[in-house]
């Protein structure tokens, strides 16, 4: 007959198994298998919840002492692998719209043209087809890891892109009350001139 451990034993293994993944995990399972199942993965199913078959194949690895590769899953491949010079055309078109912060704070680049003006500027200047190209979130993503920061760029914070300094408080306007004291202040000083 055989034994069953006591449920924090069971609840211990099971959080242990999670936390491994590929073959480690499978050869954890079967550790656990030949110690407390005396080796049946149908047993250990009953006991911890595991795949039979993947029991099986612990077990099968730990006989030969090799490893059995993973099957790789299918997906769809990524964009680096399918247009090489990506990377590279989107550095030539966005670099001569960047500038980097004035007080060098980090290491972004903040840059005026958005991922979809991107995708527009590769389709018209470097001859892509834009079914080929990856979505505008993909493109947003990847400016991001190649260190631009898409931000719209006013004309006080990014002063490579502004010719002349920006005033930084409003014009004074008849109705507002400090141009109501300067008006009044001019206007004395121009009447006490003309009584001289």
């Amino acid at each position: 007959m055989k034994e069953r451990p006591d449920e924090k034993t069971i609840a211990t293994i099971k959080s242990a198994a999670r936390k491994l993944t590929g073959a480690a995990r499978r050869e954890f399972q079967a550790a656990v298998t030949l110690d407390h199942c005396h080796g049946s993965p149908r047993f250990a199913r009953e006991l911890f919840g595991w795949n039979p078959d993947t029991i099986r194949k612990g077990l099968v690895e730990r006989e030969t002492n090799c490893v059995i590769v993973d099957r790789q899953r299918p997906g769809r491949p990524k964009y680096v692998d399918k247009l090489a010079d990506l990377q590279n055309d989107i550095r030539l078109l966005v670099d001569p719209n960047t500038c980097t912060h004035p007080t060098f704070d980090n290491t972004f680049r903040d840059s005026r043209m958005t991922a979809k003006a991107v995708i527009e500027a590769l389709v018209r200047e470097k001859g892509y087809v834009k079914k080929e190209l990856p979505a505008e979130s993909t493109i947003r993503e990847l400016l991001g890891k190649m260190g631009y920061r898409l931000r719209r760029v006013q004309k006080t914070q990014c002063c490579c892109f502004n010719s002349g300094a920006q005033k930084k408080f409003p014009k004074p306007t008849r109705s507002s009350p400090t141009s109501k004291q300067h008006m009044r202040k001019a206007t004395r000083t121009i009447k006490h001139c003309e009584s001289r």
